[in-house]
């Protein structure tokens, strides 16, 4: 049985200017550049007026061995989306206005595949390994979740801060 651990859960807000497109790419590079398979599990846009709001949904896995896998899993809320033109350092340039809510969950999860479920023994070998032998491994991979997350969120913080304070 696929044991899933949630261990984090962080948010991002942020309201005003900003540079949508090279936010969805930063983001997206940092997983790449951490390991991870980003897979979009969905993208849509409503549009009312001149604005648009846009929700994403993100699952990101990194298999660190057989047994062990990271999910993090984001949702983005984009609301009220427009494009403005600003000036910066006499240039003018396109940027967006509008409010993100980007909701962040790290989760560890153990036998992925299920592989220790195929009879009683594997199944008791499986709790006994989880109980007796890897804790301290688990708790090891459960803090080195909650300094990524923490990471990615203060990155994606100091990117819209950088892009945003700019009007």
């Amino acid at each position: 049985m696929v044991e899933k651990d949630l261990v984090i859960k962080e948010k991002v807000e942020s309201s005003g200017l900003l540079d949508f497109k090279g936010f969805y790419s930063y983001a997206h590079s940092w997983f790449k550049d951490e390991g991870f398979g980003v897979t979009e599990e969905k993208y849509s846009e409503k549009f009312s007026g001149n604005s648009k709001d846009i929700d994403i949904e993100w699952r990101a896995i990194k298999e660190l061995s057989e047994y062990f896998k990271v999910e993090i899993f984001s949702k983005w809320e984009i609301k009220d989306l427009v494009d403005v033109e600003v000036e910066i350092d006499g240039k003018t340039k396109k940027m967006n206005k509008g409010k993100i809510l980007l909701e962040i969950k790290g989760s560890v999860i153990r036998d992925p595949e299920s592989k220790w479920d195929a009879s009683p023994l594997l199944r008791f070998s499986r709790d006994f390994y989880n109980k007796y032998i890897i804790p301290n491994r688990v708790n090891d991979i459960k803090e080195k979740v909650i300094l990524d997350i923490k990471k990615l969120k203060e990155e994606l913080k100091a990117f819209l801060d950088l892009t945003g304070k700019r009007e």
